[in-house]
């Protein structure tokens, strides 16, 4: 297996369980082991934060009593002292040991803890010689005996895939990490604090389907034994957020997981977060105003500025976003496609093959454009871009533009050559609709996997009426790698999807 335990290190790692698992066979044989009734009072960060900048006498003088607990991440024990440091959600505060304050039947047992175990401490607040923030121990007590070492402190977890298996043990260890994760905890509440704002409604729509559709994408299948039914993971909610917009919530939004079943990369997992909106009366225009709304407010409240580093690329989301035609920017990249070639299907086809674009048979000039787009164009677009007016061929649930039906009022947002977001002015017409399915299912049956099956209570319910409508969709793990400068998508997943180990 890639990045495997060296065989000659499982050994020790071994023995020192084993030493450990007989310190837990003693707490349990004096009944000791795993207590439940210590409550803390009090967080380190937040301790730190209160006493930052006051003096040892006036840290003192307050005479804090405080009730803490943390996992052992560190000591320093001399003689009938020591020092340690306890980490809890907020930060790390140091313990001050001293035998002649805990008692010798405390200190003891204490000698002979591990790091990684959690314990639980009662004392006053003071500050070392060195100026460091402590507690000045006189209860102390082993809540959890850890049966596992931890990684050595100066190497970390180096062995990135067991980073991904055992987050547990990453959290732990690597406050970069635990920022991370912290980081993408606070834009997603952004997010939603902003839609709130404009009195968006969030909602939860099913995440299995009867047919797979919002999105041209492979499902996954499972299957209900009760009712002897297949049933696909969603790959979208746009259909059933929709539904709820005929029936009167006109402004809603979900933030959820959805499930394809493609490839798995560094942008890729087989299940991921998605943000979609759904405004009524509103068209692409507005939707393209909110994204950038939301993205430059997550920059400048969340991260602190709008000026971003992302895998060595400064990015920065204050200016407006550029909004540059699909077709327009083919032909900028490649200058040898002549205007009038892009909708000649054979022409462009023939553009496409000296690219070294594969082209099925099935494929019309709009599709053959977006493989182009892909191939040449979408790597280069590191500021932030809207890439508007999709062929209406590979939009099958967006609105056709008025003046030119062949394209639609769509939009793909790119940042850092990397697709973020993705919007339109949604298709509303009923009968429009069905023929868009019609070409999904003739897609479908000449082999596109992708392509959408006919969903006819979708269509019913735009014969009740869907108000004119922009709708939106965000990868909220790219937008967290973006705003986190991370080049993984398993870097923002807590448990992103792996092989099972062997």
């Amino acid at each position: 297996m890639e990045n495997a335990v060296p065989a000659e290190s499982k050994p020790d790692e071994n023995k020192l369980i084993a030493e450990r698992r007989e310190k837990l066979r003693a707490l349990r044989a004096q009944g000791i082991a795993f207590p439940n009734d210590f409550a803390p009072d009090a967080f380190a960060g937040d301790l730190l934060a209160e006493f930052e900048g006051r003096t040892a006498e006036e840290v003192e003088a307050a005479a804090r009593r405080v009730k803490v607990s943390g996992r052992m991440m560190s000591r320093r024990d001399t003689g009938k002292l020591a020092f340690v440091h306890i980490q809890d959600m907020t930060g790390r505060i140091q313990l001050f040991v001293q035998v002649n304050t805990v008692g010798e039947e405390t200190y003891k047992p204490f000698k002979t803890w591990d790091i990684g175990d959690i314990v639980a401490a009662e004392g006053t607040l003071m500050r070392t010689k060195t100026g460091e923030l402590s507690v000045r121990v006189d209860k102390l007590r082993l809540l959890t005996k850890s049966l596992r070492p931890l990684p050595d402190k100066w190497h970390g977890m180096a062995d990135v895939e067991q980073r991904y298996r055992q987050r547990y043990v990453d959290l732990i260890v690597t406050p970069e990490s635990r920022r991370v994760f912290e980081l993408r905890s606070r834009i997603v509440r952004h997010i939603r604090n902003l839609l709130d704002s404009k009195r968006f409604l969030e909602v939860e729509t099913p995440m299995m389907h009867v047919i797979p559709g919002g999105a041209t994408a492979r499902p996954f299948v499972t299957h209900h034994n009760a009712l002897d039914l297949d049933l696909y993971l969603r790959v979208a909610p746009e259909l059933y957020l929709k539904r709820l917009t005929v029936g009167g919530f006109e402004r809603v939004y979900e933030i959820n997981r959805n499930f394809r079943n493609e490839g798995v990369s560094t942008r890729h997992n087989p299940e991921f977060t998605m943000l979609e909106l759904y405004q009524a009366y509103a068209t692409y225009n507005e939707i393209m105003d909110i994204t950038e709304e939301m993205i430059r407010t997550a920059a400048r409240d969340v991260v602190g500025g709008t000026a971003l580093t992302w895998e060595g690329r400064e990015i920065d989301v204050g200016p407006a976003f550029r909004r540059w035609k699909m077709e327009d920017a083919v032909l900028e990249h490649n200058p040898q496609i002549a205007r009038a070639d892009l909708r000649d299907r054979a022409k462009i086809a023939a553009h496409a093959e000296k690219l070294g674009v594969h082209v099925k048979p099935g494929y019309g000039w709009g599709k053959i454009v977006l493989e182009i787009f892909e191939k040449t164009v979408e790597q280069t677009l590191i500021q932030p871009t809207f890439i508007t007016t999709h062929p209406t061929e590979v939009s099958p649930l967006s609105r056709a533009n008025d003046r030119d039906p062949e394209v639609t009022d769509r939009f793909e947002l790119f940042i850092g050559g990397k697709e973020i977001a993705n919007g339109f002015s949604e298709l509303n017409d009923p009968e429009e609709q069905a023929e868009r399915f019609r070409a999904q299912v003739d897609a479908k049956d000449s082999g596109d996997d992708e392509a959408m099956h006919f969903d006819a209570d979708y269509i019913r319910a735009l014969e009740v009426g869907l108000p004119p409508t922009g709708g939106l969709g965000v990868g909220i793990d790219r937008l967290v790698m973006l705003l986190a400068d991370v080049p993984s998508i398993r870097d923002v997943l807590l448990f992103p999807y792996m092989r099972p180990e062997a």
